[in-house]
């Protein structure tokens, strides 16, 4: 009786995230997968139409170039971000002065909202009376403020502000992993003639290998379905050039007040039929990433 006891105590404790997790988690996405077979604007009778809101998506050229803009975005992310946060990590492993402080700057934009963070970076970027071009202009470097919220460098510029957001948590991650190889591997190295840059390519990347594939399947995951500093530094604009696929969903599901774009008409019908085939896209690409890696480690 006692044990029993013991076992309901041991699982009250995780009573509260299972409730937190099916209100908030499972029953949204059932709910989803109900309506997205409907015709529904989120007031009045849904109306079935079976597949048509799918047929909808194969057509919708909007949708598929938010698919686009988010490889992109995903692709500039994690070729600047994975790399910088390895080479901050080796550098801050080392026995310098001052890393602890380096360490807690360079995390410090991780833990810092999102929003909050892509308000700050509008003020640096934007055209009229940004920080960035003030500085660029006063110093003579350009004659005339750059539109880096334009159609040019929209997505160089949000991929600088994601890059900023997300280096600091993988240079934690590969920091760690950094920590779990052993000194003596290094000393034996240098004792047969190896210099930093062959230990760096023949010893740190291949024993951080698990921990580099953990933290490039996160990147991937976080990068596709990122979209909070898109939506207040550019909205997805201009002229859908940042528009990623879970911004896209989130319009369909709440679109701006007073909009009158075909787009940003509220559907929650055709949303959840959006959300279905963007889920889709993304657990292929997990897929085929952990297929990826299951083969590459075969060939180690």
């Amino acid at each position: 009786m006692n044990r029993a006891k013991g076992v309901a105590f041991s699982y009250s404790f995780l009573l509260p995230s299972f409730i937190l997790t099916v209100v908030l988690g499972i029953y949204p996405i059932m709910w989803a997968m109900r309506y997205m077979f409907y015709d529904y604007k989120g007031y009045g009778t849904e109306k079935f139409v079976g597949l048509a809101n799918f047929e909808r998506v194969i057509m919708d050229q909007q949708f598929w170039e938010s698919v686009t803009n988010t490889f992109i975005y995903a692709g500039g992310k994690l070729l600047i971000s994975i790399p910088l946060a390895l080479i901050l990590a080796v550098i801050l492993n080392w026995n310098i002065k001052g890393r602890n402080l380096l360490r807690a700057i360079f995390f410090m934009p991780t833990i810092i909202s999102t929003s909050v963070m892509a308000v700050v970076f509008f003020t640096i970027f934007n055209s009229y009376n940004g920080i960035l071009n003030q500085f660029l202009m006063k110093f003579g470097l350009v004659k005339s403020a750059i539109d880096w919220l334009g159609v040019d460098f929209a997505m160089l510029t949000i991929i600088i502000v994601s890059v900023w957001g997300a280096v600091g948590n993988y240079m934690l991650l590969f920091l760690a992993g950094l920590q779990n190889i052993p000194n003596d591997v290094y000393e034996s190295s240098a004792l047969d003639g190896a210099n930093k840059f062959q230990q760096f390519r023949y010893i740190t990347i291949p024993m951080l290998g698990p921990v580099m594939q953990m933290i490039i399947m996160l990147a991937i995951i976080n990068a596709l379905k990122g979209f909070e500093s898109i939506m207040v530094l550019t909205d997805g604009g201009p002229i859908g050039k940042t528009n990623v696929m879970f911004l896209y969903v989130y319009k369909l599901f709440f679109p701006p007040a007073g909009s009158t774009a075909s787009t940003q008409i509220q559907e929650f019908g055709y949303g959840s039929a959006v959300a279905f085939v963007t889920a889709v896209i993304v657990g292929m690409i997990t897929i085929l990433y952990f297929y990826g890696s299951k083969r590459m480690n075969q060939y180690e």
